[in-house]
């Protein structure tokens, strides 16, 4: 992957046929961050399944990893557009991680440089960061990267430490990259058992040190233009127990985000990284099922 720019697609935020009606939607990131609030039903924060008229039998879209399928799967019910407001029913069974990676899908089609970030939000439960991925797309006016919240209603305004969370632009202390988490719990700025998928959840693997390593390795991924899902493990991610990672994994994580911590970082430093040993991604992955089933063995696209 030398030599990429985060203008182009890859295999995972592609849009195939569904390029077409992008192209009805405005070339402008607000517009772009409201179509894809519009798309995705959260399989567990969207509210009761039945009582959104969401069938039960949708459970299994939550594994859609490829953008041409998921915009398949939204064109094929209600309007077909993707502007304007969409109910429960003729959106996509998914997670915050799909709507981020819809959003980079629009933002590339439409030539913007745009990229998916792994990491945590404070937003979402007060005094806690809570596993989340957004979009990140390069604002040409203002010289620099913006991390943009794809999945949030517009409608929904919360404040934090007194000031409004905008969704287009979030500030560093409201979203924190995974490879900026790994640094403030190693420096011991920051308590690695504040950053967890959620607070109900009693899984060690879920929160911790655990969690803030497999955001990083998936935060340099997404980086190298391979958005895998939430739920996907390969390389460090599989030896890794409920305690601190062991030294020479944690200093391999340590260099790493030493670079990617910094938004400037290159593509080719970028793929560089993630050509490392325990940090590749390889053809298959082990995918976990995020409803407590067992996990599989995935083969990805070539």
């Amino acid at each position: 992957m030398r030599g990429f720019t985060w203008k182009d697609h890859s295999k995972f935020t592609d849009p195939g046929a569904a390029g077409a009606v992008i192209d009805e939607l405005p070339a402008d990131l607000a517009a772009l961050r409201e179509a894809s609030s519009q798309l995705v039903f959260h399989y567990r924060a969207g509210g009761d399944w039945a009582e959104n008229g969401v069938p039960a039998g949708r459970a299994g879209e939550i594994d859609t990893r490829y953008a041409d399928a998921l915009f398949a799967l939204l064109l094929s019910r209600g309007e077909p557009a993707l502007a304007g407001k969409r109910p429960p029913p003729d959106r996509v069974v998914g997670c915050c991680r799909d709507a981020a990676l819809l959003l980079v899908s629009l933002a590339r089609h439409k030539g913007i440089p745009a990229r998916m970030r792994v990491g945590f939000a404070a937003y979402l439960r007060p005094g806690l960061l809570i596993d989340h991925v957004v979009a990140e797309a390069w604002d040409e006016a203002a010289g620099r990267w913006r991390l943009i919240d794809g999945e949030m209603d517009s409608g929904w305004t919360p404040e934090l430490d007194g000031r409004p969370v905008d969704w287009t632009d979030l500030a560093d202390d409201q979203f924190v990259t995974g490879p900026r988490a790994w640094q403030a719990a190693r420096a011991g700025t920051s308590d690695p058992e504040r950053y967890l998928t959620a607070p109900e959840l009693d899984a060690p693997e879920l929160r911790g040190w655990p969690l803030l390593a497999r955001h990083a390795i998936h935060d340099l991924a997404a980086l190298n233009r391979t958005e895998m899902l939430v739920w996907d493990a390969w390389g460090m991610q599989l030896g890794t127990g409920p305690g601190p990672l062991a030294g020479q994994d944690a200093a391999l994580l340590d260099e790493t985000c030493a670079h990617l911590a910094d938004s400037g970082v290159s593509p080719d430093v970028v793929a560089a990284l993630a050509g490392r040993d325990g940090l590749r991604v390889p053809a298959t992955v082990t995918s976990f099922d995020p409803y407590g089933g067992p996990p599989r063995e995935v083969t990805l696209r070539p």
